[in-house]
């Protein structure tokens, strides 16, 4: 309970009868990584907070084991948005608790160089890994972020490590914000046995403990403002699935924070008259972590649905722009990745069970798009270009997982690259991937990693938000989400969305 005598509780679509309105001190849209840290932060500083989120909250009698089935639910646009300029697929979850509910966990520290590199480039005095250390501590205890224990491991986690041992290369268990792990790989589709510290089992309960209200199935339409001042938000609750709009809802709030996603949050701000953006930079600067993905067929069965989806990294290449990872997806997704048609793709997809994926994310610096809104509706329109110099990072990478699986032991490696035989079956085949002319359009890529269309900048002719999450030009209005981040963070950007979306609470809860 706040100070002020407020409960805290949970609504969901088949509750809302009428119109609502509610009043608080602090409206914090999208119960992400960014929001859900906020949002219990604020509460257990005794501040009145309403949470919104547009998606509905799920227990696991709601996921569903087919990846395809299941994207169609937790996804905004079934999961097939896309970028044009280059196509790229790009999936944002629509669900309680956001994205947490269906990534693999990952939970990584930005390095220290690239953080200070954030300082020099984009005006910003206490953005340094010191400066963040204090509130990745915060975050990371609270979550049970931990490195991924032996036991939950797998073969396909081991034996990438065996690759990176035989090759030198530095590697280590991955950080994931889980309790109880037992390697079922069942991440993406939602984790049945409740050991993944999603933020609707972590953060969003313990804002429901300390007072927050909650609001699922609310479609924030508007951000409300007078002046230099947000005043509210304002919307509509849509059902489930369908998106079918019924009742209004207006939100009075002293404070409002938007971590609605890069994607949508930009759009909110566009659509409520512009809002934040005297800089012109909102939509803008939109980056990825395209990644790109190698499936290593083995003599001996490697049991790749068991095992921690994620559980083994390597940050040898992180200075040379690419990050390397373990990977598993339903095969109905993996299926995206397999050459052929008719009797030549069900005999590669019956060597899944001899299989280990690995995959590699590029941060891709110069490579640039935009978030645009759309005539109707908020669902954005996403223009992106792959740079020539990242995507070649993007080929380097490939090749090394392509060799670092040979090095495993696999007897062929499944790469990907239209034009090339479907697999190579000796590390001596790959050497094409160095002498031959690729293209963009040649590789199978995705990327779920989106950031920088609200940019923080110390300078406000250059970004949306100060280093504190404060949009420049409305007092009281901040974001956090990933959209702050001034570029790519070199990893997995969820828990320094936490650590920044960490301080901005505190930030607030201190000036109100």
């Amino acid at each position: 309970m706040t100070t002020d005598g407020t409960r805290g509780d949970v609504r969901v679509f088949a509750q809302y009868d009428r119109d609502v309105e509610e009043s608080c001190d602090v409206a914090v849209v999208g119960s992400g990584p960014g929001g859900a840290v906020v949002a219990k932060e604020l509460a257990e500083a005794g501040r009145s907070v309403v949470l919104l989120e547009e998606g509905p909250p799920f227990t696991p009698d709601d996921f569903e084991l087919e990846g395809t089935r299941s994207m169609t639910r937790t996804m905004r646009e079934a999961g097939l948005r896309a970028t044009r300029g280059y196509v790229m697929p790009t999936m944002q979850a629509i669900c309680l608790g956001g994205g947490s509910l269906v990534n693999s966990a990952i939970c990584v520290r930005s390095p220290e160089k690239t953080l200070t590199a954030w300082c020099d480039d984009y005006e910003l005095e206490r953005t340094s890994r010191a400066d963040l250390d204090p509130h990745y501590d915060a975050v990371a205890s609270f979550a049970g972020v931990a490195p991924t224990p032996a036991n939950v491991l797998g073969a396909r986690n081991l034996l990438f490590k065996r690759a990176c041992d035989e090759l030198g290369y530095s590697s280590e268990p991955i950080a994931r914000n889980v309790r109880g792990c037992r390697g079922s790989g069942e991440c993406f589709t939602g984790c049945r046995t409740r050991a993944k510290q999603s933020m609707d089992l972590s953060y969003v309960p313990a804002a429901i403990r300390a007072g927050a209200r909650v609001l699922t199935s609310a479609q924030a339409q508007q951000v409300l403002a007078q002046g230099s001042r947000a005043t509210g938000v304002a919307g509509r609750f849509v059902a489930p699935f369908s998106g079918r709009p019924s009742h209004a809802f207006r939100v009075k709030a002293k404070v409002v924070v938007l971590a609605a996603g890069c994607m949508a949050t930009p759009v909110l701000l566009r659509k409520s008259g512009n809002l934040a953006n005297e800089s012109g930079q909102v939509g803008e600067n939109l980056q990825f972590h395209p990644g790109t993905a190698a499936m290593g067929v083995f003599p001996e069965p490697t049991h790749p649905q068991f095992g921690a989806t994620q559980g083994y990294q390597s940050l040898h290449f992180v200075s040379e722009g690419f990050k390397l990872e373990t990977l598993w997806t339903p095969p109905g997704l993996l299926a995206v990745r397999v050459p052929g048609f008719g009797d030549a793709l069900k005999r590669h997809l019956a060597e899944i069970p001899f299989c280990a994926e690995w995959d590699a994310i590029v941060s891709c610096n110069r490579s640039l798009g935009r978030v645009m809104p759309r005539r109707s509706g908020l669902d954005p329109a996403l223009v992106w270009k792959f740079h020539p110099d990242d995507f070649q990072i993007l080929v380097r990478a490939l090749g090394v997982l392509v060799e670092m699986l040979f090095a495993a032991g696999a007897k062929k490696v499944v790469h990907g690259v239209h034009g090339l035989p479907d697999a190579f079956c000796a590390r001596e085949e790959a050497e094409v991937l160095r002498t031959r002319r690729i293209g963009p359009t040649d590789v199978v890529c995705a990327a779920n990693h989106a950031f920088s269309t609200t940019r923080m900048h110390g300078n406000p002719r250059h970004g949306v938000v100060d280093e504190l999450g404060r949009c420049h030009g409305i007092e009281n209005l901040y974001v956090a989400d990933s959209g702050v981040l001034p570029r790519s963070p070199s990893v997995n950007p969820m828990l320094t969305v936490m650590a920044l979306a960490h301080r901005t609470a505190l930030t607030i809860a201190e000036r109100t």
